[in-house]
């Protein structure tokens, strides 16, 4: 099947892995989703990804996955890739998304194979090659071990990215001696992008040969992001290492509210809620924060001064 060209292939830098907002739990906030691609964009990120873990994509009813798709590639319209998350333990369900955000102008989408089952290698590796084959966009393969207890192993990256419609991969492992492993699969690659996931490692990742980070904190601050690996790739260690600290009290405060390892996820809405971005509902099995955790969000955004760091 004819693809689109490897745009993915060609990225270098953030990639905020967006938030989906939501006022109930099958209502896009539409208002909230305006201002927050507007926010992001604005903060010079060079890629969107939607409808990954930080997206809630996976518990995200099927038409708001379309819905939202459509409308974060009308709003985009081309400043940017938009790079959509299919995962789904059904094979036609993510190829029936892929197809639609190739109609919707989508550059790209991003899968982490079937997960719930159990899966062998050479299983997953069957599952993406069909994706890749019938998919009218490129794939770029999701490491999310932790969500979908299925690794993709070196030996079977090393397969992968022969395919021609591998266009990249997201590593959120947290696992550095396993990225750079990647960084040294990868860096011939003039096509292949090569994202980390976890913010905290970033700067590492970036000397190990990654291309750029699909970074949660880009949500709030996106500008932040976009300086940090900025300041990482040209090798200017004393502002990597005052940005570094900046997005490090991120973690430390917003990301640290509440239990759970949901948290990041409903701290990032919170923390939107709170710069008068969007709406903070998150879909079951999680909730929003009672208002105690709210006030204390709200009072980090005060103190990080992100609401000066909004350009809505």
């Amino acid at each position: 099947m004819e693809t689109s060209p490897h745009v993915v292939g060609l990225l270098r830098g953030i990639v905020p892995p967006l938030v989906t907002p939501l006022t109930d739990r099958d209502t896009l906030d539409v208002v909230g989703l305006e201002r927050l691609v507007e926010h992001v964009l604005a903060g010079g990120v060079r890629g969107l990804f939607v409808l990954g873990t930080t997206g809630e994509g996976p518990v995200l009813g099927h038409h708001l996955r379309y819905q939202f798709v459509e409308m974060v590639c009308d709003q985009v319209a081309g400043r940017v890739p938009v790079l959509v998350g299919v995962s789904d333990p059904a094979f036609t369900e993510s190829l029936e998304l892929a197809q639609h955000a190739h109609a919707a102008g989508a550059a790209a989408v991003v899968t982490t194979g079937p997960y719930y089952s159990p899966m062998s290698q050479s299983e997953l590796f069957a599952a993406i090659e069909l994706l890749a084959v019938e998919s009218p966009l490129p794939v770029v393969l999701y490491n999310m071990p932790s969500c979908t207890h299925v690794m993709f192993e070196l030996d079977t990256v090393r397969e992968l990215i022969d395919i021609p419609n591998v266009a990249g991969m997201k590593d959120s492992s947290g696992n550095m001696d396993y990225f750079r492993e990647l960084g040294h699969l990868t860096r011939d690659l003039a096509d292949f992008a090569l994202l980390i996931g976890p913010e905290a490692h970033l700067v590492e990742a970036i000397a190990c040969g990654a291309d750029g980070g699909v970074t949660g904190g880009a949500n709030l601050a996106p500008q932040l992001f976009v300086e940090l690996f900025q300041a990482a790739t040209s090798g200017d260690i004393d502002r990597c290492s005052e940005l570094q600290r900046q997005a490090q009290r991120i973690a430390e405060t917003i990301y640290a509210v509440g239990e759970g390892d949901s948290r990041f996820i409903k701290g990032t809405k919170c923390g939107l809620a709170a710069m008068g971005i969007c709406d903070d509902f998150v879909l079951p099995p999680y909730s929003r924060f009672a208002d105690p955790q709210r006030r204390e969000i709200a009072d980090f955004v005060e103190q990080l001064e992100l609401r000066e760091m909004t350009r809505v």
